[in-house]
């Protein structure tokens, strides 16, 4: 079942530019609008036509900017193959095995169906609902159907019977079955006692004297870097969806490791592995045949080849850090004699990352438990955090007065002084409207997905069969 965000999100072609007044420079921003599609699925599949590129162990061209240094970093989107989707016949057919549910039935063709992975994945969506109303059934193959629901009674009702104890209707399904290769038992695909059990370890981690240390260390320095390298680049075009998906990776990785990737600076294995992990869950999100659940596979396909290597990848990198973390705390209570008290606003000097919460805090869990946690972070974080600031910045480019205010309000809080606290931020709240905004009109993700776990009917009286 998708419950699609504003199916209006389907971005239209246009160019805007950034404007840079206090410093007398323009540069020319491609926009999200530029692209066919909503976030990354929507980054454009021939990367020769990508406006700003960096060197890349992957086979790219370089092209580097006036200091010597990449800006937007190139990154493969496409993954690790193509998906197996389902030809007319057995969408045709699948009209017939879409359960007793009594809602329109879309007729999908293959390129419609495409559209749902790595296109304008609103486009389809929003042209069904035009024609069928807010409430269809959109079949993929003989066996398989998603209830597509864009009526917000209905997507409220959904939502709060799903991981519900009085009333467990609907579950993740579809969503933990497709990522836990990438986030094994991590809270992004976590359900029940096991999510709550979770989110109540690590979300102690963020308490205002962490986030107070993170806008000074880490948030501000960050957004100061990409500012000056996007100021850098004078009227050059950038792909400002990289440098902010960058920029945000960036700061995961020290808010949660106190570990620095330097995406927007440098090419890493690890960077692009996150990008084939993340492509591969959505690309078995639409696979007619679900193959990748036959086990050692991955020894015979490709595909699944190079994601079982990204995802390695990933956990490599992660384990190592969270045992360097834990020889370090073990180290400094071997040399004090004694552990480190642990309370709501606790804040290691030299790491003050969640990772550094949670080992000294003693969280009674697994070392893979924990892997699984960060990387939920990590890997699901990010992209979505890119994607907002993208938005954002788009609308405010097609508002200049918005733009205008939200400038004079962020400049009156200031004043001369160039670097924001937490408390600066909170005296601007024309701009966190902004921000808010831009997430109604473009939710991140944009869909989300349940799977029914027994029959239910919808405020309007629709059946949601099982399944």
């Amino acid at each position: 079942m998708h419950i699609p965000g504003n199916p209006s999100a389907s971005g239209q072609r246009r160019g805007v530019e950034l404007r840079r007044g206090r410093v007398g420079t323009r540069t020319r921003c491609v926009g999200p609008g530029e692209r066919e599609g909503h976030g990354r699925r929507g980054r454009r599949r021939e990367r020769q036509q990508q406006r700003c590129r960096a060197p890349s162990s992957l086979g790219n061209d370089d092209e580097w900017n006036a200091d010597g240094e990449n800006l937007g970093t190139v990154i493969d989107t496409e993954g690790a193959g193509t998906s197996f989707i389902s030809p007319k016949w057995l969408t045709e057919l699948g009209r017939l095995w879409g359960g007793k549910s009594d809602v329109p039935v879309v007729s999908a063709a293959p390129e419609d169906v495409k559209d749902l992975l790595g296109g304008a994945l609103f486009q389809a969506l929003y042209k069904w609902m035009l024609t069928d109303g807010a409430i269809y059934l959109l079949p993929t193959g003989p066996i398989s159907s998603f209830l597509i629901v864009s009526e917000p009674a209905a997507a409220k009702h959904i939502l709060r019977a799903s991981d519900n104890p009085s009333r467990n209707v609907y579950g993740k399904g579809l969503v933990a079955e497709v990522s836990k290769f990438l986030f094994g038992d991590g809270f992004a695909v976590a359900e029940g006692e096991q999510w709550t059990a979770r989110r109540r370890a690590v979300g102690p981690a963020m308490h205002r004297k962490y986030l107070e240390t993170m806008v000074e260390r880490v948030f501000v320095p960050s957004a100061v870097a990409l500012n000056d390298r996007l100021v850098a680049e004078g009227n050059n075009p950038v792909d400002i969806e990289a440098c902010f998906s960058q920029l945000t990776l960036d700061v995961i990785g020290k808010a949660v490791f106190n570990y620095d990737f330097n995406a927007l600076r440098k090419e890493s294995p690890v960077i692009q592995a996150v990008y084939t992990a993340l492509k591969e869950t959505e690309q078995r999100a639409t696979d007619l045949l679900p193959y990748w659940k036959i086990p050692f596979l991955s020894l015979f396909d490709e595909r699944q080849r190079k994601a079982q290597e990204a995802v390695e990848i990933i956990r490599e990198t992660t384990n190592e850090l969270i045992d360097r973390c834990k020889k370090m705390v073990e180290e400094e209570e071997r040399r004090t004699g004694s552990r480190e008290e642990v309370d709501e606003t606790y804040v290691n000097d030299a790491d003050p990352s969640v990772l550094r919460f949670l080992i000294a805090a003693r969280d009674e869990v697994s070392s893979t438990q924990l892997r699984d946690d960060l990387l939920s972070m990590l890997v699901a974080g990010h992209e979505t955090t890119g994607s907002v600031l993208t938005w954002t910045l788009y609308l405010l480019l097609e508002n200049p007065a918005c733009m205008a205010k939200a400038v004079e309000e962020v400049d009156g809080v200031l004043g001369s002084r160039t670097v924001p606290t937490l408390a600066d931020l909170q005296k601007c709240p024309y701009a966190m409207r902004c921000i808010n905004e831009s997430m109604r009109l473009y939710p991140h993700p944009p869909v989300l997905i349940r799977r029914a776990l027994m029959e239910d009917r919808l405020p309007g009286g629709q059946i949601v069969p099982r399944g």
